[in-house]
C-alpha cells in the first residue's frame, strides 16, 4: 500500500492514495492552518473506525445476520506531551438490522478488535481501547425517525 503526501501551502497537505483518492488535511488557525480539512490524527482515527466498521459488517453478513446499518462513534484522548499519541479510544457501535443476535454482534466486534482490524490493533500499542454496542431493530428505527420528523 502506498500513499503520497504533497504539501499544498501553510500546513495544508494533500494525501493521494494508491486507490486514486485524495484527502486534504489542514491544521487549525492556531497552528497556522485554514481549517480546510481534517487534522492528520483525525484521519488516523477515522481510518481506524472505517477499518473496524468494515470488519463488523463483513463478519455479520457472513453470519447471515440481516444488518441494514452500522455506525461507529469513536471517542479518543491523546497524550498531553509530544508525541501526542492516542492514550484512550472508545468505540461505540450502533448496529441496525432485522432480528440481529447480540451474540453475533459482540463476536464480530471482538474478532475485529483482536484479529482483523490492523489499525485498532496497532493503536492498541499505546491506547487503552474499549468497545460497547447497541442494537436497533430496523422497523423500530424507522418508526422512531418518523415520529421525530412528525414532531419537528
Amino acid at each position: 500500500m502506498k500513499v503520497r503526501i504533497k504539501w499544498v501551502e501553510g500546513v495544508s497537505f494533500l494525501a493521494q492514495t494508491e486507490s486514486s483518492h485524495g484527502i486534504l488535511m489542514d491544521g487549525s488557525a492556531e497552528g497556522g492552518g485554514r481549517n480546510l480539512g481534517p487534522r492528520p490524527m483525525e484521519t488516523v482515527l477515522a481510518g481506524t473506525g472505517g477499518c473496524t466498521a468494515y470488519d463488523v459488517v463483513t463478519i455479520l453478513r457472513k453470519a447471515r445476520q440481516d444488518i441494514t446499518d452500522c455506525v461507529v462513534e469513536l471517542d479518543a484522548e491523546r497524550a498531553a506531551q509530544d508525541p501526542k499519541v492516542f492514550t484512550r479510544i472508545h468505540f461505540h457501535f450502533v448496529v441496525t438490522g432485522r432480528g440481529l443476535d447480540s451474540t453475533h454482534v459482540e463476536r464480530a466486534i471482538q474478532l475485529s478488535a483482536r484479529k482483523y482490524c490492523s489499525a485498532s490493533i496497532m493503536l492498541g500499542k499505546t491506547a487503552a481501547i474499549s468497545h460497547d454496542f447497541e442494537i436497533r431493530e430496523e422497523g423500530a428505527a424507522r418508526e422512531a425517525r418518523g415520529a421525530s420528523e412528525a414532531q419537528g
